[in-house]
């Protein structure tokens, strides 16, 4: 079964924030698949779409540690189950 993920990140631009999330990304065996980033008025954000396939860490771990690395940088970081964020986004 093929699981994807969507991680939304909102917050005030600074130095680190790509290598933060990615590198968390990267050590715990995430694929990216798409990544979509911007900044307006000095205000950074980005999405991806990540292949959680076959992860060992569980979802909601990793969904909480995102949120932690957001928190210490003072911006939103979340993980959420594409089906999930669909459903929520649906017209």
């Amino acid at each position: 079964m093929f699981l994807k993920g969507i991680v939304t990140v909102l917050g005030r631009d600074q130095k680190g924030i790509i290598a933060k999330v990615c590198t968390y990304l990267s050590n715990e065996g995430v694929n990216i698949l798409d990544i979509s980033q911007t900044i307006v008025q000095g205000f950074f954000n980005m999405i991806m779409i990540v292949d959680l396939t076959g992860q060992e860490t569980r979802f909601f771990e990793m969904a909480s540690r995102l949120t932690e690395i957001g928190n210490s940088m003072e911006i939103q970081v979340r993980l959420q189950r594409e089906d999930i964020f669909n459903s929520m986004h649906r017209l």
